[in-house]
């Protein structure tokens, strides 16, 4: 594992928390990044780096819970292991179900701590590939026409040339023009290939008429 590349944030109100915590998984080779409030974790400047967050429940202004709520609402993709000293079936339960990794009751081991550090950057590593992939496609749909663009999610939901064009009220010709710019923009080489990247950014979602078997162009 290429530790000196990952960060471990760790959020707690209590300073010998931080540097209790700081010390530990710096003897282990990670970088930590330490914040005694929420306010100052959500302001700081995030690396793109695969990295996890080590967050306490119970701290003043902005609890754990509702740091975690606002993470989701700003599409913060940090894996999230919750500590606590006052922690209940209750709340595990909703940390989990909001998508946090672990939810571990202080005191607790080194090993249960770091095992799941370990799971947490390793979603975080294929959530940042995911994403990378994401990013990439979007960037060549911008580079779209507005008309060009109006086509790909035509065909992304699987509409031949002919009913393209019989829908926009132009010919044939015209419509194989734009899809042909679209493929090469999109850098697709099938129409197969050019919904999945549609699905893949959201374009269209994927449903049972737009399966991998696709009707010959005319």
């Amino acid at each position: 594992m290429n530790k000196h590349r990952q960060i471990t944030y760790v959020v707690d109100n209590d300073p010998s928390v931080c540097r209790a915590l700081k010390l530990l998984l710096e003897q282990h080779g990670f970088r930590v990044e330490t914040f005694v409030r929420a306010s100052e974790f959500l302001a700081f400047k995030h690396l793109k780096v695969p990295s996890c967050l080590v967050l306490d429940v119970r701290m003043p202004c902005m609890n754990g819970l509702a740091l975690q709520n606002v993470m989701t609402d700003k599409q913060m993709m940090i894996p999230i292991i919750f500590i606590t000293s006052f922690g209940s079936i209750s709340m595990s339960v909703k940390a989990m179900q909001a998508g946090a990794i672990d939810f571990i009751p202080k005191p607790f081991t080194e090993e249960k701590l770091l095992n799941s550090i370990k799971i947490a950057i390793a979603k975080n590593k294929i959530q940042n590939k995911h994403q990378a992939k994401i990013t990439k496609i979007n960037r060549r749909i911008d580079s779209l026409s507005p008309r060009e663009l109006e086509v790909f999610r035509f065909v992304a939901q699987g509409m031949l040339n002919k009913q393209i064009a019989s829908k926009r009220g132009t010919s044939i010709q015209t419509i194989k023009v734009h899809r042909g710019r679209v493929m090469q923009k999109m850098q697709a080489k099938t129409v197969t290939e050019l919904i999945l990247l549609a699905q893949k950014a959201g374009v269209t979602s994927s449903s049972p008429s737009l399966s991998p078997i696709i009707p010959r162009y005319n």
